[in-house]
This record gives structure tokens, C-alpha cells and sequence, in this order.
């Protein structure tokens, strides 16, 4: 009998953010320190150290005190994920002319809050509007 494809885990915003922190840092320095996220998220390392324990009783991190830590299989998977997400807005919202500040604060709003539909709706009018140049060009801001 064929599994059923598995539902990838309900996260928060707040949970999202430390996953894209936790995965980009480990991307460009090779590892994630709390005292690397408090810096990047601007918060205290003590908020820091009660939410990746979290993740890590949650599956989603392998915590070590004092050591940092790594994305589990699951915490790779729903950082993929938000990732996406995130290229995916920043590239629909470049198709539109925006300026990259104002790209970036919104994808910043909108990336937690939008739903499996619309974003698959964007993704297929993104790709229309990368193969219609001239479309695109209507759209854009002036």
C-alpha cells in the first residue's frame, strides 16, 4: 500500500524565522551559536535559548548547550520550505518593478501569512510573467 505523502509541520512565524536564521547561518558560517541568532533577530540570547529548545523538542533542531546547533531532517525540510517561499515572493514581487527595499519589507509581511493556495497561485504567475516579457513590463510600477 502507497503511503500517504506527509503533511509538513504547522509552524509559527516565530518559529519560521529562527528555522530561515538557523539555516542561513549555518549556510555561510558552516554553524548556528545562539549568540548568532540573538544577533541576527535582535533579541536576547535567553529568548534565543528557550526557543531552539523548543525546536529541539520539537525534532525540528539538535540543541547542544554551549556547542550550537543543526537542523534535523524536519528542520531542513520546513527551512527548504520557507526558503522557497521567500524566493518565490522576492522574485513575483521583482516581476512587478518593485524597488529592493520595499521588496524586502514586504516578503518580510507577507511570507508567514500566505496560504499553500495563493502560493501556488503566485507560482504559476510568476512563471507566466518570466516567459511574458512584455506583460511584465505592463505591470510594472512606474
Amino acid at each position: 500500500m502507497a503511503e500517504a505523502p506527509r503533511t509538513p509541520p504547522r509552524t509559527t512565524a516565530a518559529v519560521e524565522d529562527y528555522l530561515e536564521r538557523i539555516s542561513e547561518l549555518i549556510e555561510t558560517k558552516g554553524y548556528a551559536r545562539v549568540v548568532d541568532i540573538a544577533a541576527e533577530l535582535k533579541i536576547s540570547q535567553a529568548s534565543v535559548t528557550t526557543m531552539v529548545q523548543r525546536l529541539d523538542a520539537e525534532g525540528l533542531v539538535n540543541y547542544e548547550k554551549y556547542r550550537g546547533m543543526v537542523l534535523t531532517e524536519a528542520g531542513q525540510k520546513v527551512a527548504a520550505r520557507i526558503a522557497h517561499r521567500h524566493e518565490l515572493l522576492t522574485n513575483f514581487l521583482r516581476q512587478l518593478g518593485l524597488e529592493e527595499n520595499v521588496i524586502s519589507q514586504d516578503v518580510e509581511g507577507m511570507e508567514h501569512h500566505v496560504s499553500a493556495e495563493t502560493f501556488a497561485a503566485l507560482e504559476r504567475l510568476t512563471a507566466h510573467l518570466e516567459a511574458n516579457p512584455d506583460l511584465r513590463q505592463s505591470l510594472q510600477a512606474k
